[in-house]
């Protein structure tokens, strides 16, 4: 039998009221499915509000790639491309990951590739969107998706692509600065390693120094690439 009108209006307000009580509770622990997919945990995802990065985001831009992939990369979060495509990496940092990938002997087709956050956090400059860093809350709030791609995925190696995607895994006083490149043993897949996101290669100004850090970028992925055969 078909639920009548005040059924209905009374359901949708209780879909609200819990919709507002994930939202309200910091995190997005409460989304998550209790036997996840990559697929079921993109759905939940779709939907997060469990902090405010939602409400200026296009839409939530969740990780790609198949589960069994030997290999993840992590990055900081979705930029102004990926916020309006709905993927990862597919702006100009993600093509020069592309591309040093391909240099690195990686196919990045049998990698997963997602973000610490999965909204687009950004301030007004004229009519452009700029990036903004994430606070740490909102780090925190994201994060149980990413453990759950990492559970559902399962890699030998999770690379973190910058400090935002390290510090969210590794902890707070983690320095890619000090201990990129560094192959580490991790609860959370067989081993971790850091290095920069490509994002801060295409902002030096110098072309020697961007091709020289570019190379050590190269380098890293390298060591990567062996660390999975």
């Amino acid at each position: 039998m078909p639920r009548s009108p005040a059924k209905i209006a009374r359901k949708q307000s209780g879909d609200v009221k819990a919709e507002q009580g994930r939202a309200k509770s910091g995190t997005a622990q409460p989304l998550i499915p209790p036997k996840p997919t990559l697929p079921a945990l993109r759905a939940a995802a779709s939907g997060c509000k469990a902090c405010d990065l939602w409400k200026t985001g296009t839409q939530t831009v969740f990780g790609e790639g198949r589960p069994g992939s030997k290999i993840m990369f992590v990055g900081e979060q979705p930029g102004d491309r990926e916020d309006r495509a709905g993927s990862p990496f597919v702006g100009p940092a993600g093509l020069l990951l592309d591309r040093a990938l391909s240099e690195a002997g990686i196919n990045r087709a049998e990698a997963y590739v997602t973000n610490a956050v999965k909204h687009f956090k950004w301030e007004p400059r004229g009519k452009r969107r700029i990036h903004k860093k994430p606070r740490a809350s909102e780090i925190e709030a994201c994060k149980p998706w990413l453990e759950a791609e990492i559970a559902v995925v399962k890699p030998r190696l999770v690379v973190c692509l910058g400090a935002t995607a390290a510090q969210a895994l590794l902890g707070r006083t983690f320095s890619v600065t000090r201990q990129r490149g560094e192959l580490l043993e991790s609860k959370l897949a067989g081993r971790v390693m850091a290095t920069v996101h490509p994002s801060s290669l295409l902002r030096l100004t110098d072309e020697t120094d961007r091709h020289q850090q570019t190379e050590r970028f190269i380098h890293d992925l390298r060591i990567a690439a062996q660390a999975i055969k």
